[in-house]
């Protein structure tokens, strides 16, 4: 959401920063970062964490939850969708925030394990004493403004025990949004008489063993789940909804196919493919994504989630009307994560400083407008808004807020990972890459 490179307003050096009492939704590596970035700025920070432990979705939990889609709404739900065997489909050189490389901590793999991502973020966490900003056990059930005016804001939380009631001057929410499954949909989902699991509720592939399964999806989670269960699986048929999908035998696997979209399944058992192929599954896997959810925010309809985008939001971090005392880190994908949510969490952090100036309401509403409007005339799906397509415009951006820039080492990984990404294939799927820098 724009490249322009201008500068925010910043406020002059003599200006006394204020310092606001800060509440931060979520433990995980984006509100660690953005604790450590309100801190520095001097601000009393509290932390909430639903969970007893840091890392968000980095903190593997074998639980799944009872119902597999996770349709149900009294359903107790898992925050983290990891799988036991995941590991990240970023090299460690593009994991690290800008001033905080991510170690090699003895693990030789370019792609880390999820266990050595929770471990960076921990030492992370103990290095810049960000563990006693924690709650711990403390849902936020509830974040509302007290009253018209913005630099009031009730955070309710509560634990197995009690519910409690505090106030603050600002709220960053930092949930994430890799916890609540988007399921596809087709003709006879809800008839189809086998079973089906979205990839939030996979963790192992033992259930799939002597099975015939779907897995639908073209993203690196369903291409690392199809490997890992085609090891014991009967057969595994890949259904893709993009148009350049080839329908073929992946030639890394004897018993992997690909096919093109689902159209339709019926009581019987099958599946039926839009490229005309039946199969007769056990299983369809659902590696379809997560939507944003923030069941506790209420903003009287200022702030909506409609079809994948959050809005609207300035630079995908603050509500025009709510803004600054109420924003959002890490709503932008596609792009390398790590060091966006530095960047933005850096810069909310000045801004309630009043170390920079956010433009008005009006200007803000305007942009925001135009960024839908282009997206409009381009054709491009509302459900990509936030998507940033691995161009570096919009971190540019923000490291020149805070005075920073995207290091020419994270262009160069980036560049080369990319070309790797798109040209590997199955070194791509096995993550058999090297930098070679």
């Amino acid at each position: 959401m724009g490249s322009d490179l201008a500068a925010t307003p910043t406020a002059p050096d003599h200006i006394t920063a204020p310092q606001l009492k800060v509440a931060v939704i979520g433990a995980g590596a984006s509100g660690l970062v953005t604790a450590r970035a309100l801190k520095t700025e001097g601000h009393r920070v509290v932390v909430y964490e639903k969970s007893e432990r840091l890392g968000g979705t980095w903190a593997y939990d074998p639980r799944v939850e009872s119902d597999p889609l996770s349709l149900d709404p009294d359903r107790e739900i898992v925050h983290s969708s990891l799988y036991r065997s995941l590991r990240t489909n970023l090299p460690r050189q593009l994991m690290g925030f800008s001033d905080y490389p991510f170690s090699t901590d003895g693990d030789p793999r370019t792609f880390p394990g999820h266990r050595e991502v929770l471990r960076f973020i921990n030492k992370f966490a103990t290095e810049f004493g960000l563990v006693e900003l924690i709650r711990f056990d403390a849902e936020v059930v509830r974040v509302e403004r007290v009253d018209s005016r913005n630099d009031q804001w009730l955070v309710e939380s509560r634990n197995r025990e009690t519910s409690s009631n505090e106030l603050f001057n600002a709220v960053v929410v930092c949930n994430g949004h890799y916890t609540i499954p988007k399921v596809a949909d087709f003709r006879g989902r809800e008839k189809w008489p086998g079973q089906q699991i979205h990839s939030h509720n996979y963790r192992v592939p033992d259930p799939f063993e002597n099975q015939v399964v779907v897995v639908i999806g073209d993203g690196p989670s369903a291409l690392d789940i199809s490997l890992e269960i085609s090891d014991v699986a009967k057969q595994v048929y890949l259904s893709s909804r993009s148009p350049k999908v080839k329908v073929a035998k992946l030639d890394c696997r004897d018993n992997i196919w690909q096919h093109s979209k689902i159209d339709h399944a019926n009581e019987n058992g099958e599946v039926v493919f839009e490229d005309g192929a039946v199969v007769h599954a056990d299983i369809i896997l659902h590696c379809t994504g997560f939507m944003y959810s923030f069941p506790f925010l209420k903003t009287e309809g200022i702030v909506t989630v409609e079809e994948g985008r959050v809005g609207p939001l300035y630079k995908h971090i603050f509500p025009p009307k709510l803004g600054p005392n109420l924003s959002f880190i890490a709503i932008p994908y596609m792009t390398v994560v790590t060091q966006m949510i530095d960047f933005q969490a850096k810069w909310v952090a000045r801004v309630l400083s009043g170390k920079a100036w956010l433009p008005s309401e009006e200007e803000m509403e305007t942009e925001v407008r135009q960024h839908y409007q282009l997206m409009d005339e381009k054709g491009t799906p509302k459900h990509y808004t936030h998507a940033l397509q691995f161009e570096l415009d919009y971190l540019d951006w923000l490291a020149n807020q805070v005075g920073e820039r995207v290091h020419e080492t994270t262009r160069l990984f980036l560049k080369r990972y990319m070309k790797f990404a798109f040209e590997g294939g199955n070194k791509w799927r096995h993550r058999e890459w090297e930098p070679n820098l």
